[in-house]
């Protein structure tokens, strides 16, 4: 999923927050104070938009090319995140350099993985594709140990990224020869999540001190996106001749909900109960597409998929834990 340009990336393990930074949640279901929902409702309602991304894609896909998609994605999320901006009138980043580095990020964390998950639907199943997202935690692991200083090497942190890519193997069902798996399709989706932690890298190295709020800043990375991709839409894909009602809904919910409201809610979980315990909502993706899939879209679901996600999972989780 699309990452937010400010708070810690989700690849990397995010620095606990001071006990003064943790707001501790009230035992109602909602904050008197704020008007809120407690933010374990919203941590589901979040996991579920995000779980749901990858067969709105697939829905999507049915009518329109996969680059239609991604563009209709990061065009109604921008739209999503805008008209916030402007009810709150707050301006979006200034400055050349500021939107030559969103620019590098919107190919990194938009443009680029929304493209490939599209393409990668159209011949693996959406319960797959949310499996090989949840991937992202342990290419960002492998990466920022050699990409980030403050981030060393641990045997808790290499066994979890050998766990993980044998979950991995696992659901590719490898003794198999990974017979039934389009080699084509996962390869893309693997890449898509290899996308993330390259840009969420890049952001932290060079965007992390840029003044803004993460949703002027996100707003701003998927505008760019947008324009990325309409001129790579206009190249590759011809005008759809026809709009069909739940491909389009489909595509209008996966940017409004899943690249905008659902970005929304991730800063505030951020802002209220920390980066670490925020990005769990990763681990609960795959459960969520799987489920989606099997119940909505009559997809097929071998033993090795659940067992191999559940390790995946475990080891995503692995290399998150921090020594304290």
């Amino acid at each position: 999923m699309s990452a937010p340009s400010t708070p810690a990336p989700p690849s990397t393990p995010a620095p606990p927050l001071s006990p003064n930074g943790v707001r501790t949640p009230g035992p109602t279901a909602t904050d008197p104070a704020t008007g809120r929902l407690d933010w374990r409702l919203r941590f589901a309602v979040l996991s579920v938009i995000w779980g749901f991304s990858f067969l709105l894609i697939k829905v999507g896909t049915e009518a329109y090319a996969p680059f239609q998609v991604a563009l209709g994605r990061v065009f109604f999320g921008a739209l999503a995140l805008l008209t916030v901006l402007l009810i709150r009138r707050e301006p979006l980043p200034r400055g050349m350099r500021t939107w030559l580095h969103l620019s590098v990020a919107a190919l990194l964390l938009n443009s680029a993985p929304f493209s490939l998950f599209a393409y990668a639907e159209l011949s693996i199943p959406s319960s797959l594709a949310g499996i090989c997202n949840a991937t992202s935690p342990l290419w960002g692991m492998a990466l920022s140990l050699v990409a980030l200083s403050e981030d060393r090497p641990t045997r808790r942190r290499f066994a979890g990224l050998g766990l993980g890519f044998l979950g991995v193997l696992t659901v590719l069902g490898v003794w198999q020869g990974f017979a039934g798996v389009d080699a084509k399709g996962t390869a893309l989706a693997l890449l898509a999540a290899l996308c993330y932690p390259i840009g969420w890298i890049y952001v932290r190295r060079t965007l992390a001190s840029v003044p803004g709020s993460p949703t002027a800043l996100t707003g701003a990375q998927l505008l760019v996106s947008t324009l990325q991709l309409a001129a790579i839409s206009a190249l590759f894909t011809s005008t759809p001749t026809s709009f069909p009602l739940w491909p389009t809904l489909s595509v209008i919910a996966l940017g409004a909900l899943g690249t905008g409201l659902a970005l929304q809610m991730q800063y505030g979980l951020v802002t209220e109960i920390g980066p670490t315990t925020a990005q769990m909502v990763t681990y609960f993706i795959p459960v969520i597409a799987t489920t989606a899939g099997v119940l909505l879209l009559d997809e097929q679901l071998h033993w090795n998929t659940p067992v191999g996600a559940a390790v995946v999972l475990a080891g995503a989780a692995l290399t998150q834990i921090r020594r304290r």
